[in-house]
């Protein structure tokens, strides 16, 4: 949702450094690997000592690789589906560090063992919504519909975690609710859409 708006504006400050570092040499898949690498260990090293605000700017700024390593790739003219693949995998990589990063937070030193079931959550959700993506593109059909997609679950729990290492505890606590349910939310709606797809495909039986 947030994508249509918010890349083109993003674009101008993120294309720049696409080609500097491809001016560099530097390949769109080490982008991938350095920025995925950034944000794990961020989110595990920073978020179980409840170090919000470094880990919140270092998560940050390596996720931005995302929006990098896909620009270079196109500027280089050479996208691939090794690229592609290596992406996506790496996204889910860092979502499971950032919220793994909040579980043990909130099951250590934070003492909230139900924020803890909802950071856990949301980290199944994320995954199940991406995955429901990919599996219904690999059948023939698109599924981008939704409240929360990556960019919105991020800006989220990065908002979060930032109010949060300011003493503002209440803010990471409402925000992982709102993400939660927005993600249930999510799913059901890729649900429906894949079905009414699927049903003007598929013969009747």
């Amino acid at each position: 949702m947030l994508n249509l708006h918010v890349r083109p504006a993003v674009g101008r400050v993120v294309d720049p450094v696409a080609a500097g570092l491809l001016r560099a040499g530097v390949s769109p898949d080490v982008v991938t690997i350095v920025g995925t690498l950034g944000a794990v260990v961020g989110a595990l090293a920073f978020f179980p000592r409840g170090s919000f605000v470094v880990g919140s700017a270092i998560v940050a700024v390596s996720v931005l690789t995302d929006l990098v390593d896909g620009t270079m790739a196109r500027r280089r003219g050479m996208t691939s589906r090794f690229g592609a693949w290596l992406d996506s995998t790496c996204d889910r990589l860092a979502d499971a560090a950032i919220f793994s990063g909040l579980v043990l937070w909130f099951t250590g030193d934070g003492d909230n063992r139900l924020l803890a079931g909802v950071a856990l959550f949301c980290l199944v959700s994320g995954s199940l919504i991406s995955y429901a993506k990919a599996r219904a593109e690999g059948l023939g059909m698109s599924c981008d519909v939704g409240l929360a997609e990556r960019a919105e679950r991020l800006i989220l729990v990065l908002v979060g975690t930032a109010l949060a290492g300011f003493g503002v505890d209440l803010a990471l606590a409402a925000l992982l609710w709102v993400l939660a349910a927005a993600s249930a939310v999510t799913v059901v709606q890729r649900a429906v859409e894949v079905r009414r797809q699927a049903a003007s495909a598929d013969p009747a039986v």
